[in-house]
């Protein structure tokens, strides 16, 4: 599992020129899947996301965390964080997991985030438009393999 946080002011995504999901202080989360990943991966992630402490203090250091700050995540599905572009000038994304297994996993990830924080979506294997303010900017990439083992 992969996930890019963006810390923002703001976010949005649009679909069909229709807003599927709309945060304010939080992160943008894109989140990408293996074939290998499982919901206990998914429950570990969750923690790191919840847990980080990247929002600034009064005193301006990255000391807090999203729970402390009761901030929002944007998750939009996002398959080409496994984009392997070693060969060529085309990407392959066979290390992607498939819809019959990024489905499920992604729907679980929003559900079990929101048990801990607001929420909003985007729509799978949707054409998306993202908007966001980056706050700092602070972009933390987080891999399963790298983080859990």
């Amino acid at each position: 599992m992969r996930v890019v946080l963006q810390r923002v002011r703001h976010a949005s995504c649009t679909i069909d020129e229709t807003v599927t999901g709309k945060i304010e202080d939080g992160y943008l989360a894109l989140v990408g899947f293996c074939q290998e990943d499982t919901s206990e991966i998914v429950n570990k992630m969750i923690q790191k996301i919840v847990k980080l402490r990247v929002f600034s203090d009064e005193q301006g250091k990255m000391n807090l965390s999203l729970k402390d700050i009761s901030g929002s995540v944007l998750s939009i599905s996002q398959f080409t964080l496994y984009a392997n572009a070693k060969k060529g000038n085309r990407p392959s994304f066979i290390d992607a997991a498939k819809p019959d297994v990024a489905i499920p996993l992604y729907d679980y990830f929003n559900q079990e985030l929101k048990k801990e924080v607001h929420v909003e979506t985007g729509v799978f294997g949707a054409d998306m438009k993202i908007e966001l303010l980056n706050d700092g900017p602070v972009t933390i990439v987080l891999d399963s393999k790298e983080l859990f083992g």
